[in-house]
């Protein structure tokens, strides 16, 4: 090749790259708007590993047949597992009372949220969350083009006036944490049932309970209010109290039209073979779950009084029925400050300023030793700035 030739080559490669430039795929506007979910932090910014309490796992760690279980799945790695996770569908059934046809497991309770999305809302459609709301409803609603409504709230929870007030014609879904996260409040069942009264029949409400296992009646009334309508969805985990984060478990309850779709869209094979068999260890571990709940109570009680005497400093703590606390920074110390000098102290807590609550601190409640270390240093942060 002369070296005319090879000149003309190059300025047509580059005008060629230029013109690649200019063609490269690009996100749909709504998937632009969305922003992306940010877990809870392990480590420091400047990368050391600290004490966890910024994600809501169970301190006590998980329960020990279902850590056995997992290691007994170890052999058949090279085979699919069910994709119905028909065994676990039935340890629910018989642990929850409700029928096992009517529950579809995902991978995590997060897929099942983001499929009720898919499945029932589109371009033109409104879904409607309550602000300080989990944030994974905001990404469900903004895949699907979905109108993306938030309702005020009511003391850091969930108002149904609020809710209700926004609802049109055009509302397709509706998605309530209870226990709310990241703010831990709790809405009675008489105001979720009110709140179903006043929703279309073609409006599923969805009641997200990740961590109903941590109240005292388990939260049965939801369960009640799926089984007698055909628009209530019920989500929970393993990801909570059974201690499964790990092995992105989670299910879904609802009538049979309802879990037709979901199984419509959902993905393969979405819950691993070893998953499956550590979710039904587990169900069946209920003294574990006894033992995690009350020492979830009894420390999450603790912590709460702990916060209330630190008044004088302007840090207010918001009634929780979660496995955290919700704290607010309202004195000399700002949460921020706060979030930063944890982090000195070897504790990594979660900050949200994205989800409007740059005031505010969660922390999850951890062993008692974490617990106690976590308000020592705390203690010492806020006299530092008094």
């Amino acid at each position: 090749m002369c070296v005319g030739q090879i000149g003309r080559a190059l300025r047509f490669a580059a005008c060629a790259a230029m013109a690649a430039g200019m063609n490269t795929p690009t996100a749909k506007p709504w998937i632009e708007a969305i922003s992306a979910y940010t877990p809870g932090k392990a480590k420091s910014d400047d990368g050391r590993v600290l004490i966890k309490l910024s994600a809501n796992e169970n301190p006590l760690g998980c329960s020990p047949h279902a850590a056995a279980a997992l290691v007994d799945k170890g052999a058949s790695l090279a085979r699919y597992p069910d994709p119905a996770s028909t065994a676990l569908r039935e340890a629910l059934g018989a642990a929850y009372d409700v029928d096992s046809d009517l529950i579809v497991c995902g991978t995590g309770s997060d897929e099942l949220l983001n499929l009720i999305a898919m499945g029932y809302a589109g371009a033109g459609d409104d879904i409607i969350y309550v602000r300080y709301g989990f944030s994974v409803y905001d990404i469900a609603a903004r895949k699907t083009a979905a109108n993306v409504i938030v309702a005020p709230d009511k003391d850091y929870g969930t108002d149904v006036d609020a809710l209700l007030a926004l609802v049109t014609d055009k509302t397709r879904v509706v998605f309530v944490a209870n226990p709310n996260n990241p703010t831990g409040t709790y809405c009675s069942d008489a105001e979720i049932a009110r709140l179903h009264a006043g929703l279309p029949g073609n409006c599923v409400l969805v009641l997200d309970q990740a961590y109903g296992e941590y109240l005292e009646d388990d939260g049965p009334a939801a369960l009640e209010l799926a089984r007698q309508h055909d628009n209530v969805l019920i989500t929970r985990t393993f990801s909570k109290i059974y201690g499964l984060a790990a092995e992105r478990i989670g299910w879904c309850y609802g009538q049979p039209g309802l879990i037709a779709t979901l199984n419509r869209v959902r993905a393969p094979f979405n819950v691993t073979t070893a998953g499956q068999a550590a979710a039904i260890a587990a169900l069946g571990d209920t003294d574990f779950v006894t033992r995690s709940r009350q020492h979830n109570a009894e420390w999450r009680d603790w912590m709460a009084a702990e916060f209330a005497a630190l008044s004088n400093y302007g840090v207010k703590v918001i009634p929780s029925w979660a496995n955290f606390l919700m704290i607010l920074f309202e004195g000399n110390c700002s949460a921020e400050a706060a979030y930063n000098g944890l982090m000195a102290e070897g504790y990594i807590v979660r900050w949200l300023p994205g989800q409007g609550l740059g005031s505010g601190l969660r922390i999850t409640i951890g062993t008692e030793d974490e617990n106690r270390g976590v308000m020592a240093a705390l203690r010492k942060i806020l006299e530092a700035h008094a």
